[in-house]
């Protein structure tokens, strides 16, 4: 008996120890000497409190990966929103990468750089730069991070769908030519979730190989309602792939649907799910998996 103690004791850390090593997320910087003509900015700390990060100047992932027996090979960049001024982190990053990862999604919360805060930036150029970086290191992991590359999707709050539809509609989301090898992988997102997108980067037309997309907004949301009837038009008579949902009541910023008390709101995530699998983003799920409530890991 004495022995079963024993042994008992030694494999209980090493079990525990190989739990947490999978609980943890992976950090990566999009370059590994900082963004490119920003490299002396790499080491400037960024700023974070409560539910908000800023500061951001050398750009990262961090990647949720689901666990090994959940695991179906999709995959979600996820853009977190805040105006270009701070990134919404906990509530637009953490608790959608928990959600994915309960569905057996990788989920890889981008920290792009915010031309609000600072002006040296700009969406055109070093935010769409860092989505285009994202998307490709996301592929370029497909083997190490069980990726299926023909299922990876971008996923943006508010001003995240606006970093969303800088690569989603863009040309040039293929560069052969390019010196880092990274860069010469697919940017472009196989579908979309926008989730009460800003203005920016919307457009009146869709090119015929845009993204498969599902929208959600509140339509008492005086911001960012417009854009998603705007785009949902777009789509249709592009006759590409859509689904929309819009609100009665929610205003802006209900995030997951998590804290509200409107019913329709906290069942948003259960469509999404349902959406995924319909679109066969990802195998039909048991019906207890396409709930609204936190996941818990």
């Amino acid at each position: 008996m004495s022995r079963i103690y024993l042994l008992l004791c030694l494999l209980l850390p090493a079990v525990a120890h190989a739990q947490n090593k999978q609980d943890t997320p992976i950090v990566l910087h999009l370059w590994s000497n900082g963004a490119p003509g920003y490299e002396n900015r790499k080491n400037e700390p960024e700023i974070a409190k409560d539910y908000y990060v800023k500061n951001i100047h050398n750009p990262s992932i961090t990647v949720y990966l689901p666990p090994k027996e959940k695991a179906n090979g999709a995959a979600v960049v996820i853009c977190p929103g805040g105006g270009f001024r701070l990134l919404v982190y906990n509530s637009e990053g953490v608790n959608p990468a928990k959600y994915l990862n309960n569905l057996g999604i990788a989920a890889i919360i981008l920290k792009y750089r915010l031309f609000r805060e600072d002006s040296t930036y700009s969406l055109e150029k070093e935010v769409r730069q860092d989505a285009y970086r994202a998307m490709r290191l996301t592929r370029s992991h497909a083997k190490e991070w069980g990726i299926d590359t023909s299922r990876v999707g971008m996923w943006g709050f508010s001003a995240g769908g606006e970093v969303v539809t800088q690569v989603a509609y863009a040309n040039g989301y293929i560069n052969p030519a390019a010196k880092d090898p990274v860069d010469r992988l697919n940017g472009k997102p196989d579908f979309q979730i926008l989730v009460y997108p800003g203005p920016l980067g919307i457009p009146q037309s869709v090119p015929a190989d845009a993204p498969k997309a599902f929208l959600v907004v509140a339509n008492n949301d005086a911001c960012c309602s417009a854009p998603i009837v705007t785009l949902l038009s777009a789509y249709r008579d592009a006759k590409v792939p859509v689904e929309a949902h819009i609100f009665a009541n929610g205003d802006h910023a209900f995030n997951m649907g998590y804290k509200t008390d409107l019913l329709s709101l906290k069942a948003w995530p259960s469509l999404l799910t349902n959406w995924m699998m319909d679109s066969h983003i990802i195998p039909v799920q048991p019906a207890q998996s396409a709930h609204a409530s936190p996941p818990q890991l």
